[in-house]
């Protein structure tokens, strides 16, 4: 029998669980800062000695300084670069190009989209779309599909998408997702349309690719103190707007995890066997999280809502994926 995990399950805990399924693997991360979500990832599951992992940042000093903790921990664990740029689409290409171009990484097993920003000001991302939608979501979905013929060439490969439970403060807004120009802007309602976009872009790829063996799942890491949100002052507003929702998280007190517990279900979504039979679904506390317990807004697992998502995603990234 499996053991049970829960809200205090550590990625450390569960990379000594998953030891055979991580060894040897290649693993693909985006966001990979230090102190970030994706770096306690990386640096967890260096220890159970992966063939590689590729580390996708923005910033490529902070990827190096990453790779570096890895070598200093784990020095026998490979690394690459590459830099993306979630929120542009000319960058998703080029890293994909790069991805694509490595002879020496002929599949790739799991891929982690990590990356990602928090009720951010309003801003329009160089192809003209709103900033947490363009870097949560479009580029993810555009790198992601760009370089599927390396995961598909995997025996068993993964795309894990790190959503949030703050999905439940939007749905797609599918007739004015850049907010009119910011004449309509809230952070968190534009927050909660990409976490919910995150959730149903896991749901679309293993209803098209699961007969080529793809497995798929998003997740809500918990309340984790990174530095994703160090330009918010206060969480005022979001009390707020959970609370103009109806939402039981507007009376409620954070519950906070460790960075080592916030990475957990990382782990989880990436190698959990078990989770063959649940494809596509969304994990919380490192478990297909239930709608009569967590936070699972209907608009998140809806088949008619992804598959509208992924055409509006093809439209805004000007390219068909037909699987």
């Amino acid at each position: 029998m499996s053991p049970v995990f829960d809200a205090t399950t550590t990625a450390s805990e569960l990379v000594t669980h998953y030891a055979a399924q991580i060894k040897g693997k290649v693993i693909l991360t985006t966001g990979v800062s230090p102190k970030g979500l994706g770096a306690n990832f990386v640096l967890a599951i260096a220890k159970a000695q992966p063939s590689l992992l590729i580390l996708a940042a923005r910033n490529p000093s902070k990827a190096d300084q990453t790779a570096r903790d890895i070598e200093a921990a784990s020095p026998d664990v490979k690394t690459k670069i590459v830099e993306l740029h979630n929120d542009s689409l000319a960058s998703a290409r080029a890293a994909a190009t790069t991805v694509l171009s490595w002879a020496d990484v002929p599949s790739i097993d799991v891929l982690v989209n990590n990356a990602g920003i928090m009720a951010s000001d309003y801003k329009l991302s160089s192809d003209k779309i709103e900033s947490q939608f363009a870097t949560n979501h479009v580029g993810h979905f555009l790198f992601t599909n760009l370089i599927m013929e390396k995961l598909l060439a995997a025996e068993s490969p993964r795309v894990v998408n790190v959503s949030s439970d703050g999905h439940r403060l939007s749905h797609i807004r599918w007739d004015d997702y850049n907010f009119d120009n910011g004449k309509t802007y809230n952070r968190w309602t534009a927050y909660g349309q990409s976490k919910t976009a995150n959730i149903l872009f896991s749901r679309s790829l293993a209803e098209k690719l699961s007969s080529k063996g793809l497995l798929s799942h998003s997740l809500h890491p918990g309340v984790i103190s990174t530095h994703l949100g160090d330009h918010l002052v206060e969480f005022d507003s979001l009390k707020d707007a959970d609370r103009s929702l109806g939402n039981k998280e507007g009376w409620e007190d954070f519950k906070w995890k460790t960075p080592d517990q916030g990475a957990a279900t990382h782990v989880f979504a990436a190698f959990e066997p078990s989770l063959k039979d649940n494809n596509g679904t969304y994990l919380e506390n490192s478990r297909v999280a239930d709608p009569n317990v967590e936070t699972v807004k209907p608009w998140a697992t809806s088949p008619v809502e992804a598959e509208r998502l992924w055409k509006l995603s093809e439209k805004l990234v000007g390219q068909e994926f037909s699987y």
